[in-house]
């Protein structure tokens, strides 16, 4: 079996490394990551530079792979019609330090990159941690990625569904503290105080991009089920075409 990983917190992280020392113990593992941190790049894709693509082995495994000076999309893109001799059976992206729940997702590069293979007929799950205290210098990626294979081995036995992908979101808590497996919806996040208001060192005003999260936590979603301690599995569509608004537009009777 073969599997693809990819990510959007770069290739050296530690997230990707723990899914890739645990995944190759159940399949034959390549790697194709930006070569850097490309969070909340979405599922932007490079179009005006060359891609390069540069063989190195990761970390404790014996598995190799490409860094790519491109975005998450990018690498799902370029490994599938390019760099990959086979199809995956698989493609994975993460394990992501930090979590993609709710409407975050369209802003997210590992979901953006499980989005990318799908595209192209490929069951693809988005793997992330959260930790409810928000610090991320501790958390357990190993046990992250034990859960995931788990979970994996359990997915590759049933029938995908079609021109889908599966975000998981998993809490980084104690395993035997783990509720369960909860299927889910996609909450809603809202910020306040987005931007913070400074000013430089020569008098110009800039803003950073800040704001705590104002979490919708309906029982049910996604938001509610990690804060529960369940891990939480969002199969979502790519098509965001609301069909059940279409006819209502045709009533308009829009002319030009």
């Amino acid at each position: 079996m073969n599997i693809l990983i990819t990510n959007d917190d770069g290739i050296y992280s530690e997230g990707l490394t723990a899914l890739v020392q645990e995944m190759s113990k159940i399949a034959n593992i390549t790697v194709v990551a930006p070569d850097r941190e490309r969070s909340a790049t979405a599922h932007a894709i490079t179009m005006h530079k060359p891609l390069r693509a540069e063989k190195i082995h990761i970390p404790n495994s014996k598995v190799s792979g490409w860094k790519v000076n491109g975005t998450p999309s990018d690498c799902v893109k370029l490994a599938l019609e390019a760099l990959l001799e086979f199809t995956p059976e698989l493609v994975l992206s993460g394990i992501n330090r930090g979590p993609n729940l709710g409407t975050d997702v369209i802003y997210s590069g590992t979901v953006s990159a499980a989005i990318e293979a799908a595209l192209s007929g490929v069951p693809a799950v988005a793997l992330s941690i959260i930790n409810h205290n928000h610090n991320y210098e501790n958390v357990s990626f190993d046990s992250a990625a034990q859960l995931a294979k788990k979970l994996c081995m359990q997915i590759l036995e049933k029938v995908f569904p079609e021109d889908s992908l599966l975000n998981i979101n998993i809490p980084s808590v104690e395993q035997d503290k783990i509720a369960g497996v909860a299927v889910t919806r996609l909450g809603t996040i809202r910020y306040k105080n987005s931007f913070d208001r400074r000013m430089d060192p020569r008098g110009k005003i800039y803003y950073w991009l800040a704001g705590e999260a104002i979490d919708n936590t309906e029982i049910g979603s996604d938001v509610w089920a990690v804060k529960n301690n369940y891990i939480s599995i969002t199969p979502l569509l790519f098509d965001l075409t609301k069909y059940e608004v279409i006819e209502t537009i045709k009533k308009w009777d829009l002319q030009i």
